[in-house]
């Protein structure tokens, strides 16, 4: 017979296997720290559903009409958020979700007590298996929750299951990431308003203190993603000049956090608009908006824009290329006009985009296309790699350097932008060398 505490005894088990006989933290291995690492993951993962499903009873025996006999104020506090948050230390807005993931995915049973069918079964499943914990569960019972009246139940269904195959790997901002795009694929009529909205809540505001200007900008996506390509183009100038040692300011620039480097940027931004010179200070920074080019005629669906989460409506895409260019882009079944070969031994601007609509940005870190480069997964001098899309890849400097300082292997699955990339790492991470999934696809459903 099997319980619901079988899954958190066996992540205890494997927590104690992992840990061996050390005495403390301090005298584990390098192999003993991952090992426990991932052993804690799955602990508290577990321990989340085990939560989970006693948050759900706590807050059934502490519902409003029950009044003096409410469970949560015979122990002294208000609600069952309350007895929680003060229980474990957590916040009561996690309390509130943690109860929410519990009565999502506990069984249920209608007025006369019949048995009904869990409400998020899919999640229910990862749950209480350790794949995910409370924090990637709440999201998507929470983004369910809403799609429901738009979308309808057999959709909303589709997406838990798809939404449950992503989650388990990624942490909380990928999963929000990932929510967010299955949002525009499911309700494309609701990426307008959503814009609407968050255009509204667009503001700067400035105020002096202590001798400081202070300036807080919360922009839109339209608006906020050329200022965030401009500054990212001005940090990355930075340190390409730094690295090819005609930086003008290296002695400043040694010392400078990128965040100070930022502020460099939107300086020299300004003094640029208030000059109107002409100059080549940012790294060829580009706005970057992707549509099908049937959508962008029809005027329906929505448009990504490279480094920006948030989708954004047709009507935008059209105000954006309109300031702008629109690159039309076809290939052939086998992507010929995308593979060059041993003719040319760097990647095309067409290439870099078919990589960056593939990839996403850095293939390994998810860092935006604006901060990456495309390389040769067979490189071109030692092992006379071709300039093919299939052998090519974005990465950011770290995650190349990673990669090739440490053995990791790449391998691309298929061909063209619906192709997925596969990091394979060394013996010394994973003796079985399991493939990890990057690029797009490790947080999107690839079409």
């Amino acid at each position: 017979m099997t319980s619901t505490l079988d899954p958190l005894l066996e992540a205890a088990r494997l927590l104690e296997g992992a840990w061996g006989e050390a005495d403390s933290g301090a005298g584990l291995s390098r192999a003993r720290l991952v090992a426990v690492n991932e052993a804690l993951g799955r602990l508290k993962r577990t321990a989340d559903a085990v939560h989970a499903e006693v948050a759900a009873r706590l807050a059934e025996e502490s519902r409003p009409e029950l009044g003096p006999e409410s469970l949560a104020k015979q122990q002294g506090f208000r609600n069952t958020a309350q007895l929680i948050a003060t229980t474990t230390g957590a916040s009561t807005g996690e309390a509130v979700r943690l109860v929410k993931v519990g009565e999502a995915t506990a069984p249920r049973t209608n007025l006369i007590g019949e048995a009904l069918p869990v409400k998020f079964p899919a999640v229910r499943e990862a749950l209480s298996a350790g794949r995910i914990g409370a924090t990637a569960a709440g999201v998507i019972v929470a983004f369910l929750d809403r799609m429901i009246p738009k979308a309808g139940r057999e959709r909303v269904a589709e997406a838990e299951r798809a939404l449950v195959g992503l989650a388990p790997g990624l942490s909380g901002d990928e999963v929000r990431r990932t929510v967010t795009r299955m949002q525009a694929h499911l309700d494309p009529d609701g990426v307008a308003p959503r814009e609407d909205e968050l255009r509204a809540r667009a503001a700067v505001t400035m105020f002096e203190r202590e001798g400081m200007l202070h300036v807080n900008a919360v922009l839109d996506p339209a608006r906020g993603a050329p200022v965030k390509a401009a500054i990212q183009g001005f940090v990355s100038a930075e340190f390409a000049a730094k690295r090819d040692g005609r930086d003008p300011h290296a002695a400043d620039s040694d010392r400078r956090s990128v965040s100070q480097i930022q502020a460099d940027a939107l300086v020299h931004l300004a003094e640029h608009a208030l000059t109107c010179v002409k100059n080549t200070t940012l790294n060829g920074a580009t706005v970057i908006v992707r549509v099908n080019a049937a959508d962008l005629q029809d005027g329906t669906g929505f448009g990504l824009i490279d480094g920006i989460e948030q989708p954004v409506g047709i009507d935008t895409v059209r105000r954006m290329a309109g300031g702008g260019g629109v690159t039309r882009w076809v290939c052939g079944d086998d992507g010929e006009i995308l593979n060059w070969g041993r003719e040319r031994r760097l990647f095309t601007r067409t290439q870099r985009l078919a990589l960056a609509e593939r990839d996403g940005g850095c293939a390994f870190c998810g860092l935006p296309p604006g901060v990456t480069k495309a390389h040769h997964i067979a490189w071109w001098k030692r092992d006379r790699g071709k300039t093919d899309l299939a052998n090519g890849v974005l990465l950011c400097e770290t995650c190349h350097h990673l990669i090739h300082d440490n053995g990791w292997d790449i391998r691309i699955d298929g061909t063209g932008i619906r192709a997925k990339v596969w990091f394979l790492p060394p013996p010394t991470v994973d003796p079985h060398r399991t493939p990890r999934l990057g690029g797009r696809a490790r947080t999107e459903l690839i079409a």
